[in-house]
């Protein structure tokens, strides 16, 4: 019987709080769904420098806080800077006095990133976790969030222009990616689980191995191969990132050591002198359209013109 009144009275609080929105209701794509968030957003704090900085600044969205400390994108710090954008400390522990400080009318976070701060978070303004995988359907649940769909939708059509135009000019090749990392090596996956930079070379039309292409079905993200398995790589073109979130190279001997490996010398690419380096910033820490152009960029450098 408690238990029978607990959830009555959770359905009617509910039921309250949706009859009560004075703003729109968000209902996909979202955690905690139905919400109520203001019709234009006016003071947005966005809780990662990834999807949701990039992505709200590429829209206009008027976003006055955000985690700047340690970012690995200089390029979107700066704008943020420049921008006046307050910093709320890290983005693994964005500090809550600061955020309250700054009197949002709406937070933006990630619902996988960021679902254990949602009630703190909600206490203080309405709090949007985006919860979608495809970053696309991201991006457009960020431009609905801030009132800025029709800025997405001509975005978007720039970029299927874009991805169309370099579709036509493909040389019949495949491409190999791989991250180098202490410890190892990581392949993300061409497939329905693809993260966002391995999505956009979908989008171009860039064929991968049978290893990095995953079946119908299986939505694996990546991969870890020992050196070994990194034979599968047989790509005529090989791109690889050294690093990335966190993982720094500064006197290059991450690089050094893997490079000269005879069996990083077998590989099809590296025999052929088609072996290039792309920056881990761009492939790593993707955080918008700005990031899947600078993709399309090294798509046209390093397989449409093939150096």
């Amino acid at each position: 019987m408690r238990f029978i009144l607990t959830s009555l009275a959770a359905i009617l609080l509910a039921m309250h709080a949706h009859a009560a929105c004075n703003g729109r209701e968000i209902t996909t794509h979202v955690a905690h769904a139905p919400l109520c968030i203001p019709e234009k957003p006016q003071r947005i704090v966005v809780l990662d420098t990834l999807y949701n900085l990039g992505m709200s600044f590429e829209l206009g969205a008027p976003v006055v806080g955000a985690p700047l400390f340690a970012m690995e994108d200089k390029k979107l710090e700066a704008m943020a800077r420049a921008a006046k954008v307050a910093d709320i400390g890290h983005s693994t522990q964005p500090s809550p006095e600061r955020i309250i400080a700054l009197k949002p009318d709406l937070i933006l976070g990630d619902a996988v990133l960021h679902g254990r701060a949602y009630e703190t978070a909600a206490q203080v303004a309405p709090t949007v976790l985006v919860e979608v995988q495809d970053w696309r359907d991201y991006y457009a649940t960020v431009a609905e969030v801030t009132g800025r769909k029709g800025a997405a939708d001509a975005a978007f059509k720039a970029y299927e222009a874009r991805t169309a135009e370099i579709r036509k000019k493909l040389p019949d090749i495949k491409v190999s990616v791989v991250r180098i990392i202490p410890g190892g090596f990581q392949v993300y996956m061409d497939g329905e689980g693809a993260y966002a930079p391995f999505s956009v070379l979908h989008d171009a039309g860039v064929k991968r191995s049978a290893y990095e292409t995953a079946a119908p079905g299986d939505t694996t993200v990546l991969k870890r191969p020992d050196w070994e398995a990194l034979a599968a790589l047989d790509g005529d073109i090989l791109l690889y990132i050294v690093g990335g979130a966190h993982h720094v190279d500064p006197s290059g001997t991450l690089e050094s050591e893997t490079t000269s490996n005879p069996l990083w010398q077998a590989l099809p690419a590296v025999k052929a002198g088609r072996a290039y380096r792309v920056d881990p910033v761009t492939w790593v820490e993707f955080s918008g359209l700005t990031s899947a152009n600078r993709i399309l960029d090294d798509v046209e450098r390093y397989v449409v013109k093939r150096p």
